[in-house]
């Protein structure tokens, strides 16, 4: 039988990491090596950045209801806790998009809220 020299296959794998390298610094964009190690990093983080992402967003639409309630006279804890007694399931995306597209209909969660913390 023939002898298959595998070359090709380790060219491929070579030339796909640095394919993914392309546009780093110095050795980190020509050298196998050091580019496989540098775009494991990368991936890593960009997985990690997904997530952190999802939590940063959060944060953000919290602060907006925050700083809306605070306009309406009633703390962001009281106000969600009075929504939900109240059963009013609107996510926070949705609040903080009306907190800034809607002051009036934000101010009739907010009234809807307190009626029923009282």
């Amino acid at each position: 039988m023939a002898r298959i020299k595998g070359g090709l296959n380790a060219k491929k794998k070579h030339n796909r990491i640095l394919k993914l390298a392309k546009g780093f610094r110095g050795a980190r964009s020509n050298q196998y090596r050091t580019a496989k190690q540098a775009v494991m990093r990368a991936l890593a983080a960009s997985f990690a950045g997904r997530k952190q992402k999802k939590r940063d967003f959060r944060k953000l639409w919290i602060a907006r209801i925050n700083a809306a309630c605070r306009m309406n006279d009633i703390s962001y804890s009281k106000f969600m806790y009075g929504l939900k007694l109240a059963e009013i399931d609107i996510n926070r995306k949705m609040l903080s998009e009306i907190a800034i597209s809607d002051a009036e209909g934000f101010k009739s969660l907010c009234d809807t809220a307190k009626s029923k913390l009282a």
